[in-house]
């Protein structure tokens, strides 16, 4: 188990460069199977989940060269085997589900568990995946295991209207289309920076995408994808939970390759918590010291402030979980609403034991009153990366010695996560018994 010990209370200042995005490397990693050619992949996250993919990768007879202190990831794909024989694709990571189109566009035939998981936000369906596979040309059929045929030697080109904006969806969509014979359409697309991240990638490879961060994907199939070079942009979530971190210890951050263009949403959402986000040398994020923290009034006054999640273009529902950290130590109250996942929230009972005062209203809203007392404590955080890092930020904005139990999860999306908090001063360190 690995637990974070916390010696809180202490103003975390200085400068961070953040890590590639865990949300963008993943599906460009799965994407890499379609190539003919060789893939180099710079600022490559060492994260969990990519080493279950490349281990993976290695077992199929993929050459795989990783430099992890240089973050560039190269690929050939040229000796990938003809099928599974046995091998089982990575468990325990909700993104192996994208690996199927890629898969499928290899194998032509692929079996699995069906219990690709990830976090614990709630259901997350495979239906959709497995909808649009079959209109592509796939035989999907299921058992004890779940097997998936393709039909034909490409997949089908398809006309598909999604429920909601699915990232995974849309992404292995995207990945399946690219080389399907035909024009594809894909309407009520998801348009995350991620989802867009992607495309352009695909694009760089030769793949005809239109409509990229729209709702509406137009996509012509090509015959054959070659090998290319890109660079994964910066974590805007991470960004933002080093800002938040800034925020709530009342220290000044700087945060390096800050993408402010995907931040003007993010930026409003922080001032509703008292908190001013600027800007130095064009994407250098700052969050000077001793921020206010306190909650404006509203025109309306009969009216919450509310922070509602939903998908991109809303505010991004992963970075709920920080925003109520900091909720919790603002003087005001806040009304979140997380419109995607069912078991957002399922955190909360923890940041109570600090003293917070939070009342849930169901499984999507909660109300945040803050500027409570609140003392250390010893949490449990559940599976869910970013509740993680919240509990770790009510700690750190604590003077006192505070556990977070169980927080290996953060090691997906934040490789340094810990040596990255110590430059800025925290005194944070992993206990792993």
């Amino acid at each position: 188990m690995s637990n974070l010990i916390i010696h809180g209370g202490k103003p975390l200042s200085g400068t961070v460069r953040p890590s590639g995005n865990k949300n963008s490397v993943l599906p460009l990693v799965c994407a890499t199977l379609l190539s003919e050619g060789t893939v180099t992949l710079k600022n490559v996250p060492d994260i969990t989940d990519i080493r279950k993919l490349v281990a993976f990768f290695e077992s199929m007879g993929s050459r795989i060269q990783w430099n992890r202190a240089e973050k560039i990831l190269v690929l050939d794909h040229s000796g990938f085997a003809g099928s599974l024989d046995g091998r089982e694709i990575p468990r325990g990571m909700r993104s192996s589900v994208l690996l199927f189109p890629p898969l499928l566009y290899r194998l032509k035939r692929i079996s699995m568990h069906s219990n690709v998981k990830g976090c614990a936000l709630g259901v997350r369906e495979l239906d959709p995946h497995l909808e649009i596979l079959g209109q592509m040309g796939t035989t999907v059929t299921h058992n004890d295991l779940l097997e998936l045929k393709l039909e034909e030697k490409r997949f089908k080109a398809a006309r598909y209207w999604q429920d909601y904006m699915s990232v995974t969806t849309t992404e292995n969509f995207v990945m399946a289309a690219v080389l399907a014979d035909g024009e594809s359409v894909l309407i009520n697309a998801a348009s995350e920076p991620h989802v867009q991240e992607l495309c352009r990638f695909l694009v760089s490879m030769g793949a005809r995408i239109e409509g990229i961060g729209t709702s509406v994907l137009e996509i012509t199939g090509v015959k054959s994808l070659w090998g290319v070079e890109t660079e994964i942009s910066s974590d805007h979530h991470e960004i933002a939970t080093f800002l938040a971190l800034g925020a709530i210890t009342g220290g000044e951050v700087r945060v390096e390759q800050s993408l402010p263009r995907h931040f003007a949403l993010i930026n409003r959402s922080f001032a509703k918590l008292g908190v001013t986000v600027e800007y130095e040398d064009g994407d250098t994020a700052v969050v000077r010291k001793d921020q206010s923290l306190e909650v404006p009034e509203m025109f309306t006054p009969n009216l919450l402030p509310k922070i509602e999640a939903a998908p991109w273009p809303y505010f991004p529902v992963d970075l709920l979980p920080p925003m109520v950290a900091l909720a919790a130590r603002a003087d005001g109250v806040v009304h979140f609403w997380n419109k995607v996942y069912e078991g957002g929230f399922v955190w909360i009972p923890e940041l109570v034991k600090f003293g917070a005062h939070v009342v849930t209203s169901d499984p999507h809203r909660i109300i945040v009153f803050g500027n409570r007392p609140m003392r250390p404590a010893v949490v449990e955080a559940p599976y869910i990366i970013r509740a993680a890092v919240a509990l770790y930020m009510a700690g750190a904005s604590i003077e006192g010695k505070t556990i977070v139990k169980n927080a290996a999860s953060i090691r997906r999306a934040h490789p340094f996560f810990v040596e990255n908090l110590q430059r800025l001063g925290a005194g944070v360190e992993w206990d792993e018994d």
